[in-house]
């Protein structure tokens, strides 16, 4: 009877013991769940994305100057008449061949005359000088070339015919051209005035295309080749521009610059003289490429991105080469297939916890 009351005790005690144990593992699950709920509840929000390699547009920035592609400065070669007429103005378009200005053309067309009467008084002294030698003047090929010109000093038709082409060419230059399509420019002068000989009459831009000059770093030279792509942007407006990199200079200068010059399309908007932006773009293949916003700066100025594994933030110094405006080329550090933070990294530190949310 005493055994069976010792039994009776030892069963009662396993079984309020194993219920004390159960009821501290609940407690102890409850204790750890609100301890998970606390550490969610202090977790940054990030926001991350798979790294593969991919595609990257290079691009170097810097600023230009837009001139013309071809131009020339056109002046009056004869000083001795007034400026008549102008028929264009600064700005204005005109072809190949047009009409730009008119000199007084009566001293000069006066000259030429002049200068044609003395070469047809000199043809008859020819014709006596070779008659008085035995020759016929209607046949000056069958005159020995050591007597002809012989005869043409005496009788001065050599310098007649000088100074008639002289006339001839003063008169036709009084009427100024355009060489080539364009647009006129720096034209300061007006009519009823002897032209300013100091100075061009006007400047003729061609419109076949514009060029901009600009300058890189020596260490990006490497990576700009004629045929690159090229985008200008004017300051004074919001307009693009498509052109290619046509010459680089191959000198460096002692502020460490290369001077690159790209070929513009032409187009309304553009002149010449005018500042612009250049960029130049080029395409890197199987590039580890992070956005800009990834990358923070921590002791000592060095690069660190942070990536994500298994709801914590982990620090890792990089090394970047190539930028763009929005992106970084990842050079050591990193591994394809990292799922890197991009947002609400500023503030983390090794192995903080994290959530992850969508952009």
């Amino acid at each position: 009877m005493r055994h069976l009351s010792t039994i009776t005790f030892l069963t009662t005690a396993s079984l309020l013991l194993a219920a004390c144990t159960k009821k501290n593992e609940e407690q102890c699950a409850e204790k750890n769940e609100v301890a998970m709920i606390g550490v969610q509840s202090n977790a940054a929000e990030v926001t991350v994305m798979r790294l593969e390699p991919r595609m990257f547009t290079h691009e170097v920035v810097s600023n230009g100057k837009i001139a013309a592609g071809a131009y020339a400065d056109l002046r009056f070669n004869t000083s001795g008449a007034p400026i008549e007429k102008i028929m264009v103005k600064n700005g204005q378009k005109v072809r190949k061949g047009d009409v730009l200005a008119v000199l007084d053309r009566f001293q000069l067309t006066n000259n030429a005359t002049n200068a044609r009467n003395n070469l047809e008084r000199a043809r008859l002294d020819l014709a006596d000088v070779l008659i008085g030698q035995g020759y016929d003047p209607a046949m000056q090929e069958t005159v020995p070339e050591e007597v002809m010109a012989l005869s043409r000093l005496r009788s001065g038709v050599a310098q007649a015919e000088i100074n008639l082409a002289e006339a001839e060419k003063a008169l036709n230059e009084a009427t100024m051209r355009a060489p080539f399509d364009g647009v006129v420019a720096n034209m300061f002068q007006k009519a009823c005035n002897y032209p300013d000989g100091a100075q061009p009459f006007c400047r003729i831009l061609s419109t076949s295309g514009m060029e901009v000059d600009f300058t890189v770093l020596e260490s990006e030279l490497p990576l700009i080749h004629i045929g690159d792509a090229v985008k200008v942007s004017p300051y004074a407006s919001d307009g693009t521009f498509n052109g290619t990199v046509s010459a680089v200079n191959p000198i460096v200068e002692s502020d460490g610059m290369v001077k690159v010059t790209a070929t513009v399309g032409s187009g309304t908007g553009l002149f010449d003289g005018m500042n612009v932006q250049v960029s130049v773009k080029r395409e890197v293949e199987q590039a580890l490429v992070v956005p800009k916003s990834a990358v923070v700066l921590r002791s000592g100025g060095r690069q660190v991105v942070f990536t994500h594994e298994d709801g914590k933030a982990l620090w890792n110094y990089v090394t970047t080469s190539l930028e763009n405006m929005n992106e970084y080329v990842v050079t050591d550090g990193l591994v394809a297939g990292s799922e890197v933070i991009t947002d609400g990294n500023l503030n983390l530190a090794h192995e903080a916890p994290v959530k992850i949310i969508s952009d």
